[in-house]
Formats: structure tokens, sequence, C-alpha cells
């Protein structure tokens, strides 16, 4: 079953090229998580600033069934995100590894049970018992 993502394009004109682009990134990201529902993509061009260049921000919203990824590339001060395919390259690539990390394990904890090992129970007879007088070790032998 295909995964529901939406493309949304503010202040940027639609290309093939460009949709095309964004659709083969989404299907990579199909291979980093099976849980992935659905999501959002938004590229935008927020600010026309004329002395650093049109600069555009990729926002993706990734929908599973156990977290919501949200990756927000809106780095206005960085010239290689004057190419919206830069910017979306590097928006993806950093959905790439917060997907992986919510595949990984989480760190199991120092004090978690199955990090103590469990002793065998004894018979009653073999229990080493503390004399009070000496205390010193005695061992019962049966």
């Amino acid at each position: 079953m295909p995964n529901a993502f939406q493309v949304v394009y503010h202040n940027i004109d639609q290309s093939a090229a460009l949709s095309e682009k964004v659709a083969k990134r989404i299907e990579k990201l199909q291979r980093f998580s099976n849980d992935i529902i659905g999501g959002r993509v938004v590229l935008d061009s927020p600010h026309n600033n004329h002395q650093k260049g049109k600069v555009f921000s990729v926002t993706l919203e990734i929908h599973t069934s156990g977290k919501e990824v949200i990756v927000k590339q809106d780095q206005h001060d960085r010239a290689a995100h004057e190419d919206i395919y830069v910017a979306v390259r590097d928006a993806f690539n950093a959905a790439e590894r917060q997907l992986k990390s919510l595949g990984r394990n989480p760190r199991k904890s120092t004090l978690a049970a199955e990090n103590f090992a469990v002793l065998p129970e004894t018979a009653e007879d073999d229990i080493d018992d503390f004399d009070d007088d000496d205390d010193e070790l005695v061992t019962r032998v049966a």
C-alpha cells in the first residue's frame, strides 16, 4: 500500500523535475522504516533577501505508527540552500538519520532485571550460617 505524502509548494513554482526528485526521496525513506503511515513535505522560499539571494527551506513531517518525525531545514544563512535541490537533499538526509535512530533498539538500563544473574536455589541443609559467638562461617554437612 503506498503511503500518502502531501507535497506543498509555497512561493515556489512547481516543476516536473522537482516533483520527481521529491517523489524519489520519499520512496527512499520507505527503506528506513516499515512503520511510515504518511507525511507532508513543504518546499518554501520564505525570504527574498537581495543580499543573500533566494534561500529555500524544506520541512518534512513523517508520521509513523510509533512517533512523528519532523525535520525543518530553514538555514537561511547557508549559501548552499540557494539551490532547492540541495535543500531537499539535506532535509531528506536528516529525516533518514532520524528514522534510522528510531529503528535502533533503545539503550538498556544498567539496572534492568535481565542484567542481574539469578542464583540457583539451594536445599536448606546446604545453607551456610554464621556462628553468633565467633563470627566465623560454619558449614553444615548433611
